[in-house]
């Protein structure tokens, strides 16, 4: 646009800035388009390409309104400004930009539609080449089926038959290729633009591969076809051939008795006519030599076919027959023409012919040494196959002379007469005739026994250099392959090893897949090895032929061998350089966890993948989290809460906000359990399954409370508490179920939620569960207050009490369901009591109460508030409360209520109810009637323990409780093994879960006179238990005493002996040490009195820990039998025994405090009793009357029952209730 017009009109240059930069944006755009070529073929590629089309037109329409916006800038200049130039030029860029717009357009939707007809038609060219291949792949199996069977007309005929038939397949199958062809031909006419390679060589392939296996096929057939005429017309041929051979042999034996006629050679006439009679027989017999040669060779093909049957036996008859009459007549057709060929001078002949013989033979014999040594490589092995070949020619012709010569010495030495060969020898001799005769036969001997044997010695020579030449041949040509397919595969594998980066310039999310790929390839190499073990031993083998290997082998072999190594060390160095980046780095490494720690600490991984923690200050290790120490420590404080559920609640609630777990919601966790696919509850995971998981939680923990979650530290520290509760000796693994229950028992959920859960995770595909997969769960839970040392409160390790606690409340069914768990849950086992409190601690922490303590004056009190049901207005905050400090006037044991959220009316309303029924009773009732905020487990007839797995491993059982639960469990053996047990007493509709009840039928027991032998009672069990292991320390003692005095014995005969030899004598026993023995005898007495005194002292160690046993047991007698006694000792009103309060045995002061009523959010409906927990009702009964009832309800007489008593108590509260709500009205009114 001209500077002038940009002067004249200045709003054409925002106007020209604008279109400039649109009309680049779709040239760039254009080009990029023209230059984007897809992989015809790759659906893949093709996709992706689809999508980077679709995202353009996604630019494209969005830069749709700049477009808009210019085409209205540009009217507004048009009606703005009156220079025609101006408007031309506005004009004309819009109309330009309006057509390049929908060039490219167009060209975005032309290019989208022809990708999908691409992928079509890609799609169904590669159903069609699937479908080729496979055709292809079931023609190569045939042809591969196919192995060489007999050779005869029926074997033969069957595989003419498979072959026919794999024809008409292949036929068949040709429409499957030519599909395949059309296809790939439309490919490569409709999208030539981009790139067909892969459809080009593909198509290549199958053709070429189909062509072979056609070529092959009928190849095959052809040979079939030309077997089975020679094996039908071989018995034909053969039978023909035996015939001309008698022909010949009768025209031969004519021939030869022509020959042997007396004064033939006179008769020159009748010598020419016998030799074109010769001539004509020895012309048949070459022209049969090719006959002979065929039938010998298929019968030989006949008879391997048919080893073994009578058939062959008769065909190797046939064979040898012809044979020998084959050589037959080649002989008597020599003899002809030798006797034919005799004369007067053959004598000298026969011995110039003779010494001719041996010159050659000694010269080619000469030549054949010459040819050796073998050579080092397959083209010099080559040449001197060719040349052997040749000099095989040159005997095979020579051999026919040297035979007949041969034969016609041994004729003209059988036939002539001494007299006819002086005859012959008509030059005057000096020696006498007969003499000289001698001479001559012995010289044609000598001479014809030489050339026969220099005949086979060089056969023979011939046949081994031939042997050594196929030897060789095969070996180097069995090496050269072989060392041609090594040098490929590893030039292919060297090209991919070339390809790689390195380490440091890969992305961290691509490491696993070039790792894959690394480990792909060293899988494809691995059966290189045995390529270079066999080219190695392929030249060993040479070696040992006495084969010097040429020096391009030797150094082929050695870098072949060099490159193979190189290969080896370089896979391997890669894999171990990708494994420590993705250990390192990689997603599912522990790298990001370094983090969690700092100077001068860091974080380290033992073998086995657990993180152990260093301080390079003090240069100590350890297991635990630094973090964790602290927050370990932390805990320390809360050891002055005088009860322990509050304690090990208090402790997992700190516990619980230093892992974030209290952000983690149920289903949160579940989706990242189900995203791990952790459904096997028994199998176990490792520290990387377990990091990916507490990964995937806490990041979405993260994106939920961006500044309260450190990924790194959260997972370290979460994985670092898991340890230690479920892996204390650092195995690396922990189960399944034993994370999902720590995971969830500390997450923010209704804590019904949790149980729900929990229990499906042991409960079978029924909603069932039995005692085992109870027990499983219990363990697993009870782990956790073991873990802060607090298990002891909670009924000890063994949770087999709490399993039959939970099936007796299910009426001892052999399984129990969800909500009949759910009901034993409400009612906070002893063992699981903590969990509720837990949920009651994190409920009371923003509780504030408009109430103040009457021990500190603390108002308001923030937490949990405990109002006393004793005094009124009497309340104490929960510091005090835990610590136990109480006020004057008021005791431990009186009964009071437990709120974690504010009160309401009704509540304030039901409290002063419970407080005035209280007031009327007394301190005995008080302390008869104590009540626990827990379900106790009765662990006195304790069982065998739960089955306790052996992957997640626990702290050491070596203790005093340990030894407890052992006693308890033998215990109960012999409970069952005496058949006494409490159910057999107790009818099937009676409940022993109260203990009230229980106490009962043991006073009824020990009222009733049972057997001796049969216990009825813990207190008779515990003795009959305590007389049995007295019984058998007895017996210890017993077999020790005896020990001891037959080693004294020994001893006292040894110092005998030793004083009558004259020897010095021995030590006393215990001055006696096991060094410098005097005798080798001596020593092994030494050795065993050593091992006595360890064995004593093992024994008494374990009589000791059984005497220790026997006075925790004793203890535990004297306790029950104070239980037992004390319904005895009570007295009776209105005839009733009055029930004993329930206890424990295992229950111990701070397990939880007794007389204590739990109220508040969550557990209020399963901590309080309906008598002090059900709202107000509403009576008409007034104050008056309910005082003149108790006025008349305490008379001194004891007909009355106590029940009364407790009646006239609720309506007293019931009064009082009506009373305040009278007094509140009248309040309102005024």
């Amino acid at each position: 646009m001209p500077s002038s017009l940009l002067l004249e009109v200045p709003a054409l240059a925002d106007f020209n800035r604008a279109w400039t930069e649109l009309t680049d944006w779709l040239s760039l755009l254009d080009r990029v388009l023209k230059s984007q070529r897809v992989m015809v073929g790759d659906l893949e590629d093709i996709n992706e390409m689809i999508m980077k089309q679709k995202t353009t037109l996604q630019d494209l329409e969005q830069r749709r309104p700049q477009l808009e916006e210019l085409i209205t800038a540009a009217q507004n200049l048009k009606n703005k400004t009156s220079n025609q130039e101006a408007r031309t030029i506005i004009t004309d860029r819009i109309e330009r930009i309006q057509n390049q717009w929908d060039e490219v357009q167009e060209h975005l939707q032309n290019r989208r539609q022809q990708l999908s007809e691409m992928l079509k038609d890609s799609m169904q060219w590669l159903e069609a080449k699937e479908e080729a291949e496979q055709v292809l792949g079931q023609a190569r199996a045939k042809l591969e089926s196919w192995k060489e069977g007999p050779y005869t007309v029926d074997a033969v005929q069957r595989k003419i038959t498979e072959t026919k038939q794999l024809s008409k397949d292949l036929r068949q199958w040709q429409i499957n290729v030519d599909v395949a062809n059309d296809l790939a031909l439309k490919l490569l006419r409709d999208y030539s633009a981009d790139d067909t390679r892969k459809v080009h060589m593909t198509t290549e392939n199958i053709n070429a591969s189909w062509g072979s296996i056609q070529k092959r096929v009928n190849e095959r057939e052809a040979t079939l076809e030309e077997a089975h005429r020679l094996l039908q017309q071989f018995p034909l041929d053969l039978e023909k051939f035996l015939a001309w051979l008698t022909e010949a042999e009768t025209t031969a034996n004519v021939l030869q008795d022509a020959t042997r006629k007396e004064r033939l050679l006179e008769d020159a006439k009748g010598v020419r006519e016998l030799m074109k009679q010769w001539q004509d027989l020895q012309g048949e017999v070459e022209a049969h030599t090719d006959i002979y040669h065929n039938l010998d060779e298929n019968g030989h093909k006949i008879l391997r076919s048919l080893e073994g049957s009578e058939e062959a036996v008769l065909l190797q008859r046939r064979l040898d027959n012809m044979n020998f009459k084959w050589s037959e007549l080649r002989k008597k057709s020599l003899n002809i023409r030798s006797h034919l060929e005799a004369s007067s001078e053959q004598w000298k002949r026969l011995h110039l012919s003779l010494q001719e013989l041996l010159v050659w033979l000694q010269l080619k014999d000469d030549e054949l040494s010459r040819q050796a040594p073998i050579g080092g490589d397959l083209q010099a092995v080559h040449k001197q196959n060719d040349v052997h070949r040749t000099f095989k020619r040159e005997l095979k012709t020579k051999e026919p002379v040297i035979l007949s010569t041969l034969e016609t010495v041994r004729i003209f030495l059988t036939e002539q007469p001494l007299q006819g060969l002086e005859k012959l020898d008509q030059e005057p001799r000096e020696l006498p005739p007969d003499e000289r005769a001698q001479n001559v036969t012995r010289l044609l001997r000598k001479q014809a026994e030489e050339v026969n044997t220099e005949w086979e010695k060089l056969n023979l020579h011939s046949a081994d250099w031939q042997r050594k030449i196929d030897e060789a041949l095969e070996t180097l040509q069995a090496l050269q392959a072989a060392t041609d397919e090594l040098d490929l595969k590893l030039r292919q594998a060297e090209v991919i090893k070339g390809s790689w980066q390195p380490v440091g310039d890969l992305l961290i999310d691509s490491l696993q897949d070039h790792l894959e790929k690394v480990k792909a390839l060293r899988g494809e190499i691995a059966p290189l090895k045995e390529n270079v073990s066999h080219v190695n031993d392929l030249g060993r083998q040479l070696t040992t032929l006495g084969i010097q290997l040429s020096p391009y082998n030797l150094n082929t072999l050695e870098d072949l061998n060099t490159r193979w190594k190189l290969l080896q060390v370089a896979v391997e160095d890669r894999i171990r350089q990708l494994h420590e980046a993705h250990r390192d780095f990689g997603p599912a490494s522990q790298h990001f966890l370094s983090t969690s720690v700092q100077g001068p600490w860091e974080r380290a991984i033992s073998p086995n993948k657990v993180p152990y923690y260093i301080n390079h200050e003090t240069q100590t290790t350890c297991w635990d989290h630094p973090k964790m120490t602290e927050l370990y420590q932390s805990l320390a404080d809360l050891n002055n809460v005088r009860f322990s559920a509050y304690r090990t609640a208090m402790k997992l609630r700190r516990l619980q906000k230093a892992l974030c777990l209290d952000l983690l919601s149920l289903s949160a966790a579940c989706d990242a359990l189900d995203q791990h696919n952790l459904k096997q509850n028994d199998q176990p995971m490792d520290i990387l399954q377990i990091i990916n998981c507490l990964t995937t939680v806490y990041d979405r923990l993260e994106q939920e409370h961006n500044n309260l979650v450190n990924v790194p530290l959260c997972v370290d520290m979460c994985l670092n508490w898991l340890l230690n509760v479920y892996d204390t000796g650092r195995t690396g693994r922990i189960r399944v179920l034993s994370f999902k229950t720590g995971i969830i028992s500390l997450c923010k959920a209704h804590l019904e939620d949790k149980y729900r859960y929990l229990f499906k995770q042991v409960a079978s595909s029924t909603g069932f569960c039995d005692q085992r997969r109870l027990g499983l769960l219990l363990h697993d839970s009870i782990q956790i207050p073991r873990q802060l040392g607090e298990v002891a409160s909670f009924g000890g390790s063994n949770i087999e009490p709490s399993v039959r606690s939970c099936f007796q409340f299910a009426n001892n069914k052999p399984e129990i369901e969800a909500a009949l768990f759910l009901d034993w849950m409400r009612l906070e086992p002893q063992s699981m009591v903590w969990l509720p409190v837990l949920h009651r601690v994190a409920a009371a922490e923003t509780a504030k109460h408009q109430a103040k303590c009457n021990i500190c004056k603390e108002c308001p009190i923030i937490g949990f508030r405990y109002r006393s049901l004793k005094h009124f207005n009497y309340d104490i905050c929960q510091s005090c409360f835990f610590s136990g400090r109480v006020a004057k006037g008021h005791k431990m044991h009186y009964p009071m209520v437990e709120y974690c959220t504010p009160t309401t009316s009704g509540e304030d309303v039901r409290d002063f109810a419970k407080v005035l029924k209280n007031k009327f009773r007394t301190k005995r009732y008080f302390a008869k009637h104590p009540r626990m905020g827990y379900l106790p487990v009765q662990t006195v007839l304790e069982g065998d323990n739960m089955e306790t797995p052996a992957s997640s491993p626990q702290l050491s059982h070596d203790d005093t409780h340990s030894r407890i639960e052992h006693y308890a469990s033998r215990l109960a053996e012999m409970e069952n093994s005496n058949g006494s047990y409490l159910n057999d007493s107790i009818s099937p509709n009676e409940s022993i879960d109260d203990e009230h009840l229980l106490i009962q039928h043991y006073c009824q027991s020990l009222n009733q006179d049972s057997p001796l032998s049969q216990p009825r009672s813990p207190a008779q069990i515990l003795i009959s238990l305590e007389s049995e292991e007295r019984g058998e320390l007895e017996r210890i003692l017993a077999d020790l005493e005896e020990e001891n005095r037959n080693l004294q014995a020994e001893y006292d005969r040894l110092k005998q002996q030793h004083e009558h030899k004259g020897l010095s004598p021995l030590p006393s026993p215990p001055e006696m040490m096991p060094t410098s023995p005097q005798s080798p005898r001596d020593a092994e007495l030494i050795a065993e009195a050593k091992l006595l005194r360890q064995h004593k002292g093992r024994l008494e160690a374990r009589m000791q820990i059984l005497e220790d046993h026997n006075k925790q047991l004793e203890s535990q007698l004297h306790r029950l039998r104070q239980l037992l006694e004390q319904p005895q000792a009570e007295a009776k009103v209105n005839g009733t025994t009055v029930s004993s309060p329930s206890t424990s045995l295992q229950r111990s002061d701070s397990s939880q405090p007794m007389l204590l009523r739990v109220v508040g959010s969550q557990t209020s409906e399963s901590m309080g009793e309906e008598d002090l927990l059900s709202p107000p009702q509403d009576t008409s009964t007034g104050l008056e009357e309910v005082m003149e009832q108790l006025n008349n309800s305490f008379p001194s007489s004891r007909g009355h029952n106590v029940g009364s008593l407790f009646h006239m108590a609720g309506d007293l509260g019931r009064a009082m209730e009506s009373l305040v709500s009278v007094m509140t009205d009248e309040e309102g009114a005024e």
